[in-house]
């Protein structure tokens, strides 16, 4: 085969007269008739365009040319000239054209179900998975597996360059559930056993602290067995980072700087130094823990207005264990919600638990503003107030949301961020950051009467809370919601992109953390012994966080999909349409194992 000398998008406007190999797949061809073909070929570099002139090469050569057709592998030699006709600006090699004397056919292909040079005309996601050697061939999709790329090595570099050295950790490990269904492995060697694989690398980077290495990192795979979504994958990697000797300050100070590395080498994007915002300021003001700041829409509380009415809406939301009503202001000039538009968001919220969402609309009448449609007739009382308080004009209209606060809070931030989208206030053009902090250590659930921690079981109370988190009765549900803790998280464009916290580092207050989550102390030492028993021999306080890697390529290629940064990715159903997994295994298989399947076929 010949040699490649140049990828086919190197070549520019001073290589002209060299003689050049070039090797890849048929984009498009052209045949002109009267012995004149151009051919353009694709690698993972880029475009060139070849032309095949009858004046130049032999007859035998032109016509093998005009044979070619898309997705055939080709090598082929030839002479840079200018390109005839003038320049193509759109190619970054439009400047010049390679005149062939030589080809070699490497490979024929079938007609392929879609065309990877045809953006405007792909196909459904299920064909492209189906042919994910195909998709991956897009000049976007090259990008993409490009732009993890650099992003990993970044990574590397960086923390390498302030002492972190990398360590792999275990992908058969124990069992302990930390939220989301593990994926399990039957042991051969140890019949009726079970390996899980990792849904993060938690225990085992505190047990690197432990261990003295003070500073950890791996680019790693993580396994949660859980519905997938638009942004989350069963498996998916991560940057997983740990710090002896540090506060949150210092974590978050490398980690800051780690993004702030990223953006500007990535994209030339000059990051500022990052808001930290309160988790209770977020859920007041966006009703999210990962507020996307790029417009407004925020969530006002008008609890104390609303109790002066008799809407029972409200007055039911208010009698609840920390009921609230917010509103949200809807500016004029934007989308008018109209009946079928807001009958549609008392839809939507109802899968976060509200009722509905209240309306009204601000109307002008003799030169003052008042309310009127929707609710207008039960909040009269209150308007004038209202309007104050949420600073509306004529034309606005106001939402609703009346409920517990942690159901209010979440129906509305969810609401907000659909009207942001449907009115196009968000501007994408804009980049926001923010470290979210202080979140609640604990969160209590009425219906099951129990706590579960925010983050993980593993996160530390902020050190001035450490002698109340200490003191607290376990019944007593306002102070231990009450605990603020060290955890922490990098938000971008309304996207969680990492999160961590400072750890627990003592054995008494991980002891006291899983009895409040139900642990007795026989199943927290079953799960997680060699955690408790690492503990007991000098543990150095640490902390740490892991970058979602998917997300962060995610944000930086704007893709809103994470199967479109994961070369091989499952569907929503958690199926890989290329290789057909998962499938079915033999009795045989299974009897090695000591597994017996109780799958019933519903059909049989």
């Amino acid at each position: 085969m010949l040699k490649r000398t140049h990828t086919c998008g190197q070549l520019r406007s001073q290589h002209v007269g060299q003689d050049v190999v070039l090797t890849g797949w048929v984009n498009a061809f052209r045949d002109h008739g009267q012995g004149l073909v151009f051919i353009d070929v694709r690698d993972r570099d880029g475009l060139t365009q070849f032309v095949f002139e009858k004046d130049s090469v032999s007859g035998d050569l032109v016509e093998t040319a005009s044979k070619l057709r898309g997705e055939d592998v080709i090598a082929a030699k030839g002479t840079v000239r200018v390109r005839a006709g003038g320049g193509n600006p759109k190619l970054a090699t439009g400047e010049i054209e390679v005149v062939v004397s030589d080809l070699e056919v490497v490979a024929k292909s079938d007609v392929p179900p879609f065309s990877p040079s045809d953006e405007d005309n792909l196909p459904g996601e299920e064909l492209r998975l189906k042919h994910r050697y195909l998709d991956l061939r897009r000049p976007k999709m090259q990008n993409f597996l490009r732009t993890r790329h650099r992003i990993a090595k970044i990574a590397r570099d960086y923390f390498d360059e302030q002492g972190f050295i990398e360590v792999e950790t275990p992908y058969l490990c124990r069992s302990t559930p930390e939220g989301a269904r593990d994926f399990v492995v039957p042991s051969r060697v140890q019949p009726g056993q079970w390996y899980a694989l990792p849904q993060s690398p938690q225990i085992f980077k505190q047990i690197l602290m432990i261990a003295g290495a003070e500073r950890y990192m791996q680019i790693c795979r993580c396994f949660r067995d859980e519905d997938p979504r638009a942004d989350r994958q069963a498996e998916f990697s991560q940057i997983d980072l740990e710090m002896s000797f540090v506060d949150r300050d210092d974590v978050i100070s490398m980690m800051e700087g780690f993004a702030r590395t990223l953006w500007d080498k990535v994209l030339g994007v000059n990051m500022p130094t990052l808001d930290r915002v309160t988790y209770r300021e977020c859920m007041d003001r966006y009703g999210i823990d990962r507020p996307d700041r790029r417009f407004g829409l925020e969530l006002v509380d008008v609890s104390d207005l609303a109790a002066k009415t008799e809407f029972k809406v409200f007055t039911d939301a208010l009698a609840k264990r920390r009921g609230v009503v917010k509103a949200i202001r809807v500016p004029q000039g934007t989308t008018e919600l109209t009946r079928k538009i807001t009958d549609g968001y008392s839809e939507f919220v109802k899968q976060f638990g509200a009722g509905g969402i209240p309306t009204t609309k601000v109307a002008e009448a003799d030169g003052k503003l008042t309310l009127e449609a929707g609710i207008a007739k039960f909040v009269g009382p209150i308007a004038d107030d209202l309007i104050e308080r949420l600073g509306c004009e004529a034309g606005d209209q106001i939402l609703f949301g009346a409920d517990s606060y942690a159901v209010c809070t979440k129906a509305l931030g969810e609401l907000r961020l659909k009207l942001g989208a449907d009115i196009g206030l968000i501007d994408e053009t804009k980049w926001d950051f923010l470290w979210v902090i202080d979140f609640p250590m604990f969160e209590h659930d009425e219906a099951t009467n129990r706590y579960y921690s925010l983050h993980h079981p593993f996160t530390a109370p902020n050190p001035d809370q450490l002698e109340a988190f200490l003191a607290a009765k376990d019944d007593d549900v306002d102070a231990i919601e009450g605990i603020v803790s060290a955890g922490y998280d990098l938000v971008c464009n309304g996207s969680e992109v990492g999160g961590g916290s400072i750890r627990i580092h003592q054995r008494d207050v991980q002891a006291r953390v899983f009895k409040l989550l139900g642990m007795s102390e026989t199943e927290a030492k079953d799960k997680f012994s060699f955690l408790l028993d690492a503990l007991r021999f000098g543990a150095p306080p640490h902390g740490g966080v892991a970058f979602g890697l998917d997300r962060l390529v995610m944000q930086l290629t704007g893709t809103d999909n994470i199967r479109d940064v994961i070369a091989f990715p499952k569907t929503l159903n958690g199926a890989d349409l290329m290789s057909q997994a998962p499938n079915a295994v033999s009795d045989e298989q299974l009897a090695e194992l000591n597994v017996k399947s109780t799958y019933v076929p519903k059909d049989v």
